[in-house]
């Protein structure tokens, strides 16, 4: 009997080492998480406090108190308050609001008709120093705003766009990001089918646009969502080729908001967190394709 109940034993034992296993691995992936979400909480609870209950909470940091911050994950009275105040009551809050949204509408529209076409040209066309030019369009990615604001300032300053709209479109929309990942949907596409496209008659505009687009958009709008949230968040930007604050977008209405106006930077920053979640959530399957086809080989 003993020896027919050993291995029963040895299985009750792997069960619960992976058991323990599964919990310890979750527990790990559960962390990182909690300490992601837990600023987007704490913007949801600050958004619906009270004026006196900010006040004393935020009183340490902002009243140069030795005391330590407290907060409470669900406020004593809470109040929309704040939301009435900022959509109603403060027309600045929704000039930057439009401000943002026509300067990232007309990024991506320009980077759709800059920054495609030259992915189109590089992944289908093989002219002589195209994979050069392609490395160089790398190397320019990798280079940061801060390499290449006083470049950027002096020629906006020559061509007198200078706290213009114009200044803050022109350098993003030939951003090399849109390219890159756009190069690689449509590298995904067998060459194969233009040939016989080719062969059938079709012209290379009807090749890019019956196959190229509808094809290679997973690569098309990963470049899309990802520019979209760089540019709704964007503030380096404006700030150094903006100075009529009329024209900034809303990513720059949140430091003009005082400690006496907590209530309402918890609240804008909800109000502005919202499109941008919205356009990850719906392009998350697109971010992923993205991330493919940006790491194939040639």
């Amino acid at each position: 009997m003993g020896k027919k109940e050993r291995p029963i034993s040895l299985h009750n034992l792997s069960a619960k080492r992976e058991a323990v296993r599964r919990s310890v691995t979750t527990l790990l992936i559960m962390l990182p998480t909690l300490l992601v979400c837990l600023p987007v909480v704490l913007l949801v609870t600050g958004s619906v406090m009270s004026d006196g209950e900010l006040q004393r909470h935020l009183a340490p940091v902002f009243a140069g108190g030795e005391a330590f911050v407290s907060w409470k994950l669900v406020p004593d009275y809470p109040t929309f308050g704040h939301y009435g105040k900022l959509l109603f009551m403060t027309p600045q809050f929704f000039v930057l609001f439009w401000n943002s949204v026509r300067l990232v509408g007309l990024i991506l529209l320009g980077q759709l008709m800059v920054g495609v076409p030259a992915a189109w040209a590089f992944a289908v066309y093989q002219a002589r120093g195209s994979r050069v030019m392609f490395a160089f369009y790398i190397v320019l990615m990798l280079l940061p705003f801060q390499v290449t604001m006083l470049s950027s300032y002096l020629v906006l300053h020559n061509l007198h766009m200078l706290d213009t709209p114009q200044a803050v479109i022109l350098p993003a929309v030939f951003s090399t990001l849109p390219v890159f990942l756009s190069y690689g949907g449509f590298r995904a596409i067998p060459s194969q089918l233009f040939e016989a496209a080719r062969i059938d008659g079709a012209s290379e505009w009807r090749i890019f646009c019956s196959i190229g687009l509808p094809l290679g958009r997973s690569g098309l709008l990963s470049a899309m969502v990802l520019e979209f949230l760089e540019y709704w968040n964007m503030m380096e930007q404006p700030m150094a080729f903006l100075e009529d604050k009329s024209l900034w977008p809303l990513s720059l209405y949140l430091p003009e908001i005082t400690w006496q106006q907590a209530g309402n930077a918890f609240a804008a920053s909800i109000i502005t967190l919202i499109p941008a979640a919205f356009v990850f959530v719906w392009g998350q399957d697109y971010l992923e394709q993205g991330i493919v086809f940006s790491g194939l080989k040639e």
